[in-house]
């Protein structure tokens, strides 16, 4: 088995999330919000941060894929599950593991914001700096990281290493 590396510990992004939590909490005080979380890589992220958002909160998910069975993204989105709600005048934050290109996110905003949801806002826990193609705005910001590839938290490697408590790089890859 690879050995992966620690680059952001489970410790430091339980602190993180429950700093996004108090953010939303506060913007969303007074209305409705629906989580939506980008499958598989979100769940563990929505999940722990849903937990600080001291609001009743309604969850959806949704299954893009631009990846294959690459570790770079094709720029090709397919949507694989859409949503199971209507989003018209809800207010919807986009829960995402992990921003790179931008290409997948700025697809998935584009086909959201066509069913007029009162507001449309993401929130991320890693951001990779120096890569992105397209310009997204995310409001809630976990950590920015630089081009490595990176697992655990959600995050795979052909499917597996997504129950790692932490952000890692596999040895060999930095």
């Amino acid at each position: 088995m690879e050995r992966v590396k620690t680059l952001i510990s489970a410790e430091e992004i339980a602190a993180k999330l429950e700093e996004m939590g108090a953010a939303i909490t506060a913007d969303y005080r007074d209305k409705d919000l629906l989580m939506v979380g980008v499958l598989k890589g979100a769940f563990i992220v929505m999940a722990d941060l849903a937990r600080h958002v001291q609001l009743p909160v309604e969850f959806d998910f949704m299954a893009v894929s631009s990846y294959g069975a690459s570790t770079q993204t094709s720029g090709v989105v397919r949507i694989l599950k859409d949503l199971d709600q209507e989003i018209t005048d809800r207010n919807v934050l986009i829960v995402e593991d992990i921003i790179d290109s931008g290409l997948t996110l700025n697809y998935l905003m584009k086909s959201l914001r066509v069913r007029r949801p009162a507001s449309l806002e993401v929130a991320a826990l890693l951001v990779k700096e120096g890569i992105q193609r397209v310009p997204i705005d995310v409001r809630y910001t976990g950590f920015r990281i630089g081009p490595e590839f990176v697992v655990g938290y959600g995050l795979d490697y052909a499917g597996k290493y997504r129950n790692l408590p932490y952000v890692g790089v596999m040895e060999g890859s930095e």
